[in-house]
């Protein structure tokens, strides 16, 4: 469901609903709708219905109030492209205008509460698992014949997600290795295994802070990148000008993006990975530990098959990160707010999945015995 609200002539205002206008989706744009034309006082209030798919009492005591609110002002109020049944809904429900007056108002109670958050959940799922469907058709199609791959948004997106995150990631490597190797000092000095830092540091690193912290620094810069980019194409219609042209909108805008972040992201996680041991070996010098005891230890400590399972990790970290980000942008409404929702719904929601996803590997790394 959304709407967008456009200034037709200097006195007349029109609201261009589209989607659903059931009763969870006006109950999001009422208040809006309602202040917006009550602050605005226009001589005519143009609504139109063109991409209306669906609509149910809640929609048509919109309607009601919204030309109740131009008859006290002395305005006009004229209803456009309303559908058939969508008008006898109406003239039915004007014979009775005090019942649909209060019908958004009445108080739930629990257990409708409670229905309604489990459709809304249903809902989501639903949602998501339609995206991921047509994500893995049009991946698997793309990937038989790297023909339809657009080669050329590729490498912008790449270049936007890696080099430029670089120096991000490389700051932050090197404190997280400093800080953790700072913290670690007075416990396994007690012990006289200073050494030893540099095991849990390392492997600390290459297992689970290098994989994890850089895609949670992907998440707050490239999932909400993609939901703001792709929610004000969707804004601008131009989602709607490419399913116009027959062309898929998950193909051309979704597909480029997912393949970017997952080769960028376990680079990025070498730059993690390099700086933060650079942080660990500043401390272990100062220490009184030379660079050769250092690089010794570490390749002691860890083993390829360690490198190994954080890359893996890094590859699913990109998908969820590309895949969330793109979702909420493909989902986002028309109103004024819906590009800053999208967004912080994608950083949360990426964050979220990402701690999922990692919880799943450790499962599975502890199973095997990795």
């Amino acid at each position: 469901m959304g709407f967008r609200i456009e200034k037709l002539s200097a006195d007349t205002l029109g609201i261009i609903f589209s989607g659903k206008l059931d009763e969870d989706s006006v109950a999001k744009i009422w208040h809006e709708c309602v202040t917006t034309v009550a602050g605005q006082h226009p001589s005519s209030l143009v609504l139109d219905f063109k991409q209306v798919e669906y609509c149910d009492g809640a929609g048509i005591a919109l309607i009601q109030v919204l030309q109740k609110q131009q008859v006290k002002n002395n305005s006009s109020c004229v209803i456009r492209n309303l559908k058939a049944n969508f008008q006898k809904l109406l003239d039915y429900i004007e014979q009775q205008p005090n019942k649909v007056e209060h019908s958004l108002l009445l108080r739930r109670s629990l257990p409708e509460q409670l229905g309604h958050i489990a459709v809304n959940i249903l809902k989501v799922c639903q949602e998501n698992i339609i995206f991921l469907g047509m994500l893995s058709y049009q991946l698997f199609f793309a990937l038989l014949d790297l023909k339809k791959i657009r080669w050329r948004d590729f490498l912008r997106i790449a270049e936007d997600t890696g080099p430029q995150a670089v120096p991000i990631i490389a700051l932050i490597g090197f404190l997280i290795g400093l800080i953790s190797t700072f913290q670690a000092a007075p416990s396994f000095a007690d012990f006289g295994v200073q050494i030893y830092m540099v095991d849990l540091v390392g492997l600390g690193l290459v297992r689970e802070m290098g994989p994890l912290l850089t895609a949670v620094l992907l998440a707050g810069r490239t999932a909400s990148s993609f939901a703001a980019e792709i929610g004000i194409m969707k804004i601008n219609q131009e989602v709607d000008a490419l399913k116009t042209m027959g062309l898929n909108p998950i193909r051309f805008l979704v597909v480029p993006r997912i393949l970017a972040v997952m080769i960028i992201t376990p680079i990025l996680e070498v730059f993690f990975i390099i700086f933060g041991l650079l942080g660990c070996l500043v401390v272990m010098n100062t220490l009184g530990y030379t660079a050769d005891a250092f690089f010794q230890r570490l390749y002691q400590a860890i083993t390829p098959m360690d490198y190994v399972g954080g890359v893996i990790k890094t590859f699913i970290f990109g998908l969820v990160i590309a895949g969330v980000g793109c979702l909420h942008g493909i989902k986002a409404r028309f109103d004024a707010q819906a590009v800053g929702y999208s967004t912080t719904q994608a950083v949360v929601s990426s964050l979220i999945m990402l701690v999922v996803v990692d919880g799943i590997f450790a499962i599975i790394y502890y199973v095997l015995g990795l």
